[in-house]
């Protein structure tokens, strides 16, 4: 048992103290005040979770580390208990890095700054929370958690279809969290006469296997709308095709990773026979969403929606890799995780930035943009280089991996190892396409040079210090990605023991 809440803190700082921004002083020069207090709130955070990790954290200690455990509802026996392995310290992470440049990126936004940011550091403590939780109702409270915030920040700073988007948003995630509730449900009641949300004690606890399919598909319904999998994905482009570039990093960057470790710490850990029984069948969605995406992508006008579209074909591979049922695909799909969360992050940044410049989004009617803004072109291409897995970039090892992970396999048979391996190289094929099409559209050709509102501004310093933060630790692991399979080598076996 850890002796110092760490934790906690990490869960409770960033919300309580974003409380007390509607309480400090708006100058009326601007929102400067608001915006550093947010900023150094999110800085302060990831300074205190990188020293913990640092000095209290052991890899090769497969318990559950800075373990809490705080009597809540005495009447139904919940407990509050919160706990760190090898599979939540890079989510962990990630979170905090990404919501910190996200801070920073959302520097522009002047009105209602108060609640804007509030809401991001209410974002903040729910994903830190789910990350970190290791009760089940406790996971569900932090799921719903961010919900609203995702909400305000699409419906009140969103584009013209904003009140569309949110409204979608929020029926099919909260219609998945009900999924999420019913499931957790069963898995307490069943065969108790006291709740056992416990996911030690829900690990250990022997199903039916009907049963534990019926939880199994409970449980795969929510993380597939947040993930998202087809056919639960379209809430994504209409979302990211409204949000303000900053809420899209927290989409890209946290949000759909909350999916991807849902179904690692739920639906693999606590259920793997089922895992067991259905993965052939979520490898064949996962193999029909890269290329369904890949092919929807080029087709999008909308750039902000192009990126989304390639996001979802990205998230294919994580399905893919978690499914592989071997230690090198699981691996490869954590690091795909930590990998999509940076450069998606960095996509949508740059997209956004350069709407703030020229005020178009729609494809056919940009070009020409090279010349007039050569950092910005510098930094889109870097970023749809790493999208499309350059050697050297993380994305290169992430897909790599978990090609090697379904050719090892001991679960599949060899002709289903090759077709499945054939379509996933299609997908790896189109992507170029749909990315460096993109980028043809955008900064090649001569439209914009006759444009009314040019010369356009070229990246600032924040801007350029926001962009290059994201896309050093996409160079650095592309180049040693033993830094991630370090922290999660050990828990993957462990997991994948079970099978």
């Amino acid at each position: 048992m850890n002796f110092f809440p760490w934790l906690t803190i990490f869960v409770v700082f960033p919300i309580s103290a974003g409380s007390l921004i509607f309480f400090l002083p708006q100058p009326q020069g601007g929102n400067k005040v608001i915006r550093w207090y947010a900023i150094c709130i999110c800085v302060l955070e990831l300074l205190l979770m990188t020293y913990v990790f640092c000095y209290r954290f052991q890899s090769d200690d497969l318990l559950i580390q800075l373990a809490e455990n705080y009597k809540w509802v005495d009447f139904f026996g919940f407990y509050c208990r919160l706990g760190i392995d090898g599979l939540s310290i890079g989510p962990i992470l990630l979170t905090g890095f990404i919501t910190t440049l996200a801070t920073l990126a959302a520097w522009p936004v002047t009105r209602d700054s108060r609640l804007f940011h509030f809401l991001m550091l209410a974002m903040y403590s729910g994903q830190i929370g789910l990350f970190s939780s290791r009760d089940l109702l406790l996971f569900f409270i932090m799921w719903e958690l961010e919900l609203i915030p995702v909400y305000l920040l699409l419906f009140m700073w969103g584009g013209k279809q904003r009140l569309y988007s949110a409204t979608k948003f929020i029926l099919y995630t909260a219609g998945g969290s009900l999924f999420l509730l019913i499931g957790i449900l069963g898995i307490c009641l069943y065969r108790s006469n006291e709740p056992t949300l416990n996911f030690e004690t829900s690990a250990n606890q022997p199903y039916s296997l009907a049963l534990e399919i019926i939880f199994y598909i409970g449980f795969f319904i929510a993380f597939a709308v947040k993930l998202p999998i087809i056919p639960l994905h379209t809430w994504l482009p209409d979302t990211h095709g409204e949000a303000h570039y900053s809420t899209c990093m927290l989409l890209a960057g946290i949000l759909l990773k909350m999916g991807a470790y849902g179904l690692v710490r739920i639906n693999m850990e606590l259920l793997p026979h089922a895992h067991s029984i259905v993965s052939p069948w979520l490898i064949l969605i996962g193999t029909i969403q890269i290329i369904y995406a890949a092919l929807t992508s080029p087709g999008q006008r909308n750039l902000k929606k192009r990126i989304a579209y390639s996001s979802v074909s990205h998230m294919g591979f994580i399905v893919i890799g978690i499914c592989s049922l071997s230690d090198t695909g699981l691996n490869g799909a954590l690091l795909q995780i930590i990998s999509h969360g940076f450069i998606g992050a960095a996509l949508f940044f740059v997209a956004g930035t350069s709407y703030d410049r020229i005020r178009l989004i729609y494809l056919d009617k940009m070009g020409g943009m090279a010349i007039s803004v050569p950092k910005i072109f510098a930094m889109f291409s870097i970023s749809s280089m790493a999208s499309l897995a350059l050697p050297g970039m993380s994305g290169f090892f992430a897909e790599l991996i978990i090609f090697f992970g379904i050719i090892t396999s001991q679960k599949f048979l060899l002709l289903a190892k090759i077709i499945i391996t054939f379509v996933m190289a299609i997908g790896t094929i189109l992507t170029p396409v749909y990315l460096l099409s993109m980028l043809h559209q955008m900064f090649y050709g001569y439209k914009l040079f006759s444009a009314s509102n040019s010369p356009f501004l070229d990246f600032g310093p924040r801007e350029l210090f926001v962009s290059i933060s994201i896309l050093l630790p996409v160079i650095g692991i592309g180049i040693y990605p033993d830094f991630v399979f370090s922290l999660s080598g050990d828990k993957v076996e462990a997991i994948l023991s079970n099978y």
